[in-house]
Protein backbone atom coordinates (compact mmCIF):
# COMPACT_ATOMS: atom_id res chain seq x y z
CA UNK A 1 0.00 0.00 0.00
CA UNK A 2 1.19 3.64 -0.48
CA UNK A 3 2.78 5.15 2.30
CA UNK A 4 0.72 8.09 3.47
CA UNK A 5 2.38 10.65 5.57
CA UNK A 6 0.38 13.91 7.34
CA UNK A 7 2.02 16.94 7.29
CA UNK A 8 1.16 18.96 10.29
CA UNK A 9 2.08 21.68 12.31
CA UNK A 10 -1.20 23.79 14.38
CA UNK A 11 0.67 26.97 13.45
CA UNK A 12 0.79 29.07 10.72
CA UNK A 13 4.19 29.87 8.99
CA UNK A 14 6.67 26.84 9.74
CA UNK A 15 7.14 25.66 6.36
CA UNK A 16 4.91 23.14 6.66
CA UNK A 17 3.57 23.84 2.53
CA UNK A 18 7.36 24.44 1.47
CA UNK A 19 8.46 21.34 3.23
CA UNK A 20 5.24 18.93 2.02
CA UNK A 21 6.04 20.09 -2.19
CA UNK A 22 10.22 20.27 -1.69
CA UNK A 23 10.39 17.34 0.09
CA UNK A 24 7.97 15.14 -2.27
CA UNK A 25 9.23 16.87 -5.46
CA UNK A 26 12.84 15.36 -3.96
CA UNK A 27 11.65 12.22 -3.63
CA UNK A 28 10.02 11.91 -7.32
CA UNK A 29 13.18 13.04 -8.73
CA UNK A 30 14.88 9.61 -7.38
CA UNK A 31 11.78 7.34 -8.91
CA UNK A 32 9.58 7.97 -6.62
CA UNK A 33 5.49 7.96 -7.38
CA UNK A 34 4.55 10.78 -5.36
CA UNK A 35 0.67 12.38 -4.25
CA UNK A 36 0.59 15.63 -2.78
CA UNK A 37 -2.85 16.25 -1.38
CA UNK A 38 -3.52 19.75 -0.76
CA UNK A 39 -5.92 19.52 2.59
CA UNK A 40 -5.47 23.11 3.53
CA UNK A 41 -8.57 25.78 2.45
CA UNK A 42 -5.70 28.53 1.58
CA UNK A 43 -4.29 25.82 -1.31
CA UNK A 44 -0.79 27.15 -0.95
CA UNK A 45 0.45 23.86 -2.28
CA UNK A 46 -1.93 24.13 -5.33
CA UNK A 47 -1.07 27.71 -6.45
CA UNK A 48 2.91 26.25 -5.81
CA UNK A 49 2.84 23.90 -7.87
CA UNK A 50 1.25 26.06 -10.91
CA UNK A 51 -2.42 25.69 -10.81
CA UNK A 52 -4.22 28.77 -10.25
CA UNK A 53 -7.45 28.28 -11.46
CA UNK A 54 -8.62 26.84 -8.38
CA UNK A 55 -12.60 27.81 -8.14
CA UNK A 56 -12.93 25.47 -11.56
CA UNK A 57 -10.98 22.43 -10.14
CA UNK A 58 -12.48 19.05 -7.73
CA UNK A 59 -9.88 17.93 -5.82
CA UNK A 60 -9.92 17.39 -2.15
CA UNK A 61 -13.00 18.37 -0.82
CA UNK A 62 -15.07 17.22 -3.77
CA UNK A 63 -13.13 13.72 -2.24
CA UNK A 64 -14.27 14.19 1.14
CA UNK A 65 -17.41 14.66 0.85
CA UNK A 66 -17.76 11.33 -1.57
CA UNK A 67 -18.54 13.15 -4.88
CA UNK A 68 -15.72 11.82 -6.95
CA UNK A 69 -13.28 9.31 -6.23
CA UNK A 70 -9.81 9.94 -5.43
CA UNK A 71 -7.83 8.52 -8.46
CA UNK A 72 -10.35 10.68 -10.62
CA UNK A 73 -8.91 14.05 -9.74
CA UNK A 74 -5.00 13.23 -8.56
CA UNK A 75 -3.71 14.92 -11.62
CA UNK A 76 -0.04 14.73 -13.12
CA UNK A 77 1.97 17.54 -12.77
CA UNK A 78 4.39 19.08 -14.81
CA UNK A 79 7.26 16.71 -12.81
CA UNK A 80 7.69 13.12 -13.26
CA UNK A 81 6.30 11.30 -10.87
CA UNK A 82 4.94 13.75 -9.09
CA UNK A 83 1.20 14.51 -8.89
CA UNK A 84 -1.47 16.39 -7.32
CA UNK A 85 -4.91 16.60 -5.48
CA UNK A 86 -5.65 20.00 -5.49
CA UNK A 87 -7.52 22.04 -2.42
CA UNK A 88 -10.17 24.74 -3.42
CA UNK A 89 -11.98 27.80 -1.28
CA UNK A 90 -15.02 25.29 -0.72
CA UNK A 91 -12.87 23.17 1.59
CA UNK A 92 -12.55 25.79 4.02
CA UNK A 93 -16.56 25.02 4.95
CA UNK A 94 -16.06 20.87 5.12
CA UNK A 95 -15.64 21.19 8.88
CA UNK A 96 -19.04 22.56 8.78
CA UNK A 97 -20.92 20.72 6.88
CA UNK A 98 -19.11 17.11 8.24
CA UNK A 99 -19.31 17.53 12.03
CA UNK A 100 -22.86 15.88 12.10
CA UNK A 101 -21.75 13.25 9.86
CA UNK A 102 -21.37 9.33 11.57
CA UNK A 103 -17.24 9.09 11.16
CA UNK A 104 -16.66 12.05 10.04
CA UNK A 105 -13.22 11.51 11.30
CA UNK A 106 -12.51 8.50 9.03
CA UNK A 107 -13.80 9.91 5.85
CA UNK A 108 -10.35 10.40 4.19
CA UNK A 109 -9.55 6.96 5.03
CA UNK A 110 -12.16 5.60 3.62
CA UNK A 111 -11.97 7.66 0.42
CA UNK A 112 -8.00 7.08 -0.22
CA UNK A 113 -8.50 3.43 -0.11
CA UNK A 114 -9.28 3.16 -3.81
CA UNK A 115 -5.48 4.41 -4.69
CA UNK A 116 -3.86 0.95 -3.32
CA UNK A 117 -0.72 1.06 -4.01
CA UNK A 118 -0.29 3.41 -7.23
CA UNK A 119 1.82 5.41 -5.38
CA UNK A 120 5.08 4.92 -2.93
CA UNK A 121 4.12 8.36 -0.71
CA UNK A 122 1.20 10.17 -0.62
CA UNK A 123 1.66 13.36 1.02
CA UNK A 124 -1.35 15.54 3.42
CA UNK A 125 -0.52 18.75 3.53
CA UNK A 126 -2.57 19.55 6.92
CA UNK A 127 -4.43 22.91 7.65
CA UNK A 128 -2.68 24.75 10.48
CA UNK A 129 -5.01 23.78 12.88
CA UNK A 130 -5.88 20.70 14.65
CA UNK A 131 -9.69 20.82 13.65
CA UNK A 132 -11.73 17.81 11.36
CA UNK A 133 -9.37 18.37 8.36
CA UNK A 134 -6.13 17.34 10.72
CA UNK A 135 -7.96 14.84 11.95
CA UNK A 136 -9.20 12.97 8.99
CA UNK A 137 -5.57 13.62 7.91
CA UNK A 138 -4.01 11.81 10.80
CA UNK A 139 -6.66 8.69 10.97
CA UNK A 140 -5.57 8.46 7.02
CA UNK A 141 -2.15 8.49 7.30
CA UNK A 142 0.41 6.12 8.49
CA UNK A 143 2.96 8.41 9.85
CA UNK A 144 3.28 12.27 10.83
CA UNK A 145 6.01 14.46 9.76
CA UNK A 146 6.01 17.72 11.74
CA UNK A 147 7.87 20.63 10.38
CA UNK A 148 9.06 23.10 13.55
CA UNK A 149 10.37 26.28 12.60
CA UNK A 150 13.44 27.39 15.15
CA UNK A 151 11.79 29.64 16.93
CA UNK A 152 10.66 30.07 20.35
CA UNK A 153 7.13 30.33 20.06
CA UNK A 154 6.74 27.15 17.65
CA UNK A 155 7.90 25.07 21.03
CA UNK A 156 4.93 26.00 22.35
CA UNK A 157 2.62 24.27 20.11
CA UNK A 158 4.65 21.06 19.73
CA UNK A 159 3.68 19.38 23.10
CA UNK A 160 0.11 19.97 22.22
CA UNK A 161 0.55 18.48 18.69
CA UNK A 162 2.59 15.56 20.05
CA UNK A 163 -0.63 14.87 22.18
CA UNK A 164 -2.80 14.35 19.86
CA UNK A 165 -0.98 12.51 17.71
CA UNK A 166 -0.51 10.05 20.97
CA UNK A 167 -4.49 10.19 21.22
CA UNK A 168 -5.20 9.58 17.59
CA UNK A 169 -2.89 6.76 17.61
CA UNK A 170 -4.47 5.36 20.85
CA UNK A 171 -8.50 5.68 20.43
CA UNK A 172 -8.95 5.83 16.06
CA UNK A 173 -5.74 4.53 14.50
CA UNK A 174 -3.22 2.31 15.93
CA UNK A 175 -1.32 2.49 13.22
CA UNK A 176 -0.08 5.98 13.39
CA UNK A 177 3.52 6.68 14.26
CA UNK A 178 5.71 9.63 14.30
CA UNK A 179 7.99 9.90 11.34
CA UNK A 180 9.81 12.78 12.26
CA UNK A 181 10.09 16.22 13.00
CA UNK A 182 11.90 18.63 10.79
CA UNK A 183 13.83 21.75 11.89
CA UNK A 184 12.88 24.67 9.52
CA UNK A 185 13.69 28.47 8.75
CA UNK A 186 17.36 27.71 10.44
CA UNK A 187 19.16 30.70 10.80
CA UNK A 188 22.82 30.14 11.17
CA UNK A 189 23.74 34.18 12.28
CA UNK A 190 20.72 33.54 14.70
CA UNK A 191 21.90 32.30 18.63
CA UNK A 192 17.77 31.79 18.91
CA UNK A 193 18.00 29.37 16.52
CA UNK A 194 20.67 26.84 17.84
CA UNK A 195 19.37 27.16 21.08
CA UNK A 196 16.10 25.69 19.92
CA UNK A 197 17.59 23.32 17.51
CA UNK A 198 19.55 21.73 20.62
CA UNK A 199 16.30 22.15 23.20
CA UNK A 200 14.50 20.15 20.19
CA UNK A 201 17.55 17.01 20.00
CA UNK A 202 18.24 17.04 23.57
CA UNK A 203 14.26 16.46 24.61
CA UNK A 204 13.41 14.36 21.48
CA UNK A 205 16.32 12.95 20.41
CA UNK A 206 16.10 10.50 17.06
CA UNK A 207 13.17 11.64 15.94
CA UNK A 208 14.40 14.96 15.05
CA UNK A 209 15.93 14.37 11.53
CA UNK A 210 19.86 15.27 11.24
CA UNK A 211 19.31 17.64 8.11
CA UNK A 212 17.75 21.33 8.65
CA UNK A 213 16.25 23.39 6.54
CA UNK A 214 17.88 27.13 6.39
CA UNK A 215 15.82 30.05 5.54
CA UNK A 216 16.43 30.96 1.77
CA UNK A 217 15.49 34.10 -0.67
CA UNK A 218 15.11 31.58 -3.14
CA UNK A 219 12.96 28.80 -1.10
CA UNK A 220 10.63 31.87 -0.21
CA UNK A 221 10.47 33.33 -3.87
CA UNK A 222 9.86 29.96 -5.59
CA UNK A 223 6.10 29.48 -5.32
CA UNK A 224 5.50 33.17 -7.12
CA UNK A 225 6.61 31.11 -10.24
CA UNK A 226 4.65 27.66 -9.73
CA UNK A 227 7.23 24.94 -8.96
CA UNK A 228 8.93 23.33 -6.23
CA UNK A 229 12.12 25.43 -5.16
CA UNK A 230 13.94 22.54 -5.88
CA UNK A 231 12.58 22.12 -9.37
CA UNK A 232 13.01 26.39 -9.56
CA UNK A 233 16.93 26.84 -8.41
CA UNK A 234 18.04 23.22 -7.52
CA UNK A 235 21.73 24.46 -6.47
CA UNK A 236 20.01 26.90 -3.76
CA UNK A 237 21.35 26.08 -0.33
CA UNK A 238 17.19 25.27 1.05
CA UNK A 239 16.77 22.48 -2.25
CA UNK A 240 19.97 20.76 -1.62
CA UNK A 241 18.89 20.67 2.36
CA UNK A 242 15.35 19.16 0.62
CA UNK A 243 17.30 16.82 -1.35
CA UNK A 244 19.04 15.45 1.62
CA UNK A 245 16.23 15.15 3.86
CA UNK A 246 14.52 13.01 0.88
CA UNK A 247 18.11 10.78 1.20
CA UNK A 248 17.98 10.45 4.99
CA UNK A 249 14.19 10.07 5.32
CA UNK A 250 14.90 7.29 2.76
CA UNK A 251 18.38 6.13 4.27
CA UNK A 252 16.00 5.39 7.54
CA UNK A 253 13.31 3.28 6.11
CA UNK A 254 16.28 1.22 4.46
CA UNK A 255 17.57 0.57 7.95
CA UNK A 256 13.90 -0.43 9.39
CA UNK A 257 12.87 -2.80 6.65
CA UNK A 258 16.40 -4.29 7.04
Amino acid sequence: MSKIVAVVNQKGGVGKTTTTVNLATALSTVGKKILIIDFDPQGNATTGLGVTDKKNIKGSYEVLTGEVKADQVSYETEIPNLFLMPSSPHLSGAEIELVGLKGRERLLRVALQPLGSFFDYIFIDCPPSLGLLTLNALVAADQVLVPLQCEFYALEGLSQLLDTVSKVKKNLNPGLDLQGIVLTMFDSRSSLSSQVANDVRLHLKDIVYKTHIPRNVRVAEAPSFGKPAVIYDMKCLGSLAYIQLAKEILSQEKELAA
